[in-house]
């Protein structure tokens, strides 16, 4: 990668949820995704893509799922290496879910909406607020937020979880 592309893309990595691959000067003659599988295999990695991704991800992406499939396809991994091509919240859980192994996320911007409006600081007032209350967290948020939950769910359990949960506690879902 020559200096010129190396500073453009680090000059990009500021800019929230995007990294500006178009904006790449790529040396001719150069094969990104050759060289992006050597490096994998170099590294012992894996590459998990979320089906937000774009079709060139998508193309050398190892997994291809949502994040509770890519969640589940970290936790049983046995490369060295995971690169989460997804938001910051995903690679947090692949992270957790292994501890030992490095997780990269290559655009460390990546953002969610949805999870950046839940904050754990938010779901600490609200318990002060609700001291009786379940917290129902939807999965896709950030590892502070979940600690801050009573049950985690994803959107094919919900249903069932709520409905197993007391009748007589109020229920606060987030986001």
């Amino acid at each position: 990668m020559s200096t010129q592309t190396l500073d453009k893309a680090k000059a990009n990595l500021p800019v929230r949820g995007f990294l500006k691959i178009d904006d790449l000067i790529i040396p001719k003659g150069e094969d990104l995704v050759k060289a992006i599988l050597d490096l994998k295999k170099e590294k012992n990695a894996v590459i998990l893509a979320h089906y937000y991704q774009p079709a060139e991800i998508q193309d050398i992406a190892d997994y291809l799922g949502d994040s509770l499939q890519l969640a589940r396809a970290a936790k049983d991994t046995d490369a060295d290496m995971i690169a989460f091509c997804g938001v910051h919240f995903m690679a947090e859980a692949a992270k957790i879910l292994n501890p030992n192994k490095k997780v990269v996320l290559p655009d460390t911007q990546a953002g969610c909406s949805l999870a950046d409006g839940c904050s754990g600081e938010g779901l600490r007032k609200m318990r002060e607020q609700y001291p009786n209350a379940l917290i129902a967290t939807y999965i896709n948020c950030n590892a502070e937020t979940k600690a801050e939950s009573d049950i985690i769910v994803t959107s094919s359990n919900a249903e069932t979880i709520i409905n197993a949960l007391p009748e007589d506690r109020p229920i606060i879902f987030a986001p």
